[in-house]
């Protein structure tokens, strides 16, 4: 089976083709700003345009508008090409990428998320979630950490909030490395996860 990677949750943007597990070709640009003008244009240089059997999205948390603009991409796809699409959790995918360079060792995931907190997950040392993904305060996200690795753009800060020695690893999500997400963590139903409460609210109804 043919995949197509997508990832534009972060400041990063990134997208990969792959026959079965093995990578066919792939793209990844640390942008910060403009997911929306480069996304379709990286997608088209891949061989055959990107077309595939199956696509793969992230569905964040990490940018509200870019997680969203990878869907609409993915959604969009599928649907031109016949395709089956799925959603992963972006600090998954940081956590695979990780333990690639270190197996058999717990992870924590720090990643920026915006008002100055920072997402934060553990994952055992055989990369499952230990906790759900949360938005914490430094302090908190200090607290929060399980594990001697940090991987993620925020693993230095975090590192240094905790003042010992820890091991950090400064990555942000690759499509490229898209095939080492189990099957297990793939979802249909692409509904985006953000990780922390809308900044927006209803006026609550006056009694």
């Amino acid at each position: 089976m043919t995949t197509l990677a997508i990832d534009c949750a972060t400041e990063a943007c990134s997208v990969a083709l792959f026959d079965g597990g093995k990578l066919v070709d792939g793209q990844f640009a640390a942008i910060g700003r403009g997911h929306a003008e480069r996304l379709v244009p990286m997608i088209s240089e891949l061989p055959d345009r990107g077309r595939a059997e199956r696509i793969v999205v992230s569905l964040g948390p990490g940018s509200f508008t870019g997680v969203r603009i990878g869907l609409a991409a993915a959604r969009a796809l599928g649907l031109a090409w016949g395709a089956e699409v799925l959603g992963y959790p972006t600090l998954t995918l940081v956590a695979a990428i990780a333990r690639a360079e270190h197996p058999d060792t717990g992870i924590t995931v720090c990643m920026n998320g915006g008002h100055g907190e920072w997402f934060v997950q553990n994952f055992t040392d055989t990369g499952e979630a230990e906790d759900d993904v949360r938005s914490l305060a430094p302090a908190q996200a200090a607290a929060a950490c399980r594990h001697k690795t940090i991987a993620g753009n925020r693993s230095s800060a975090l590192a240094e909030q905790l003042g010992d020695n820890r091991q950090v690893l400064d990555l942000l999500p690759d499509a490229r490395a898209a095939h080492l997400l189990s099957s297990s963590v793939l979802t249909a139903a692409l509904a985006p996860i953000y990780g922390r409460a809308p900044d927006a609210r209803l006026p609550q109804a006056k009694p």
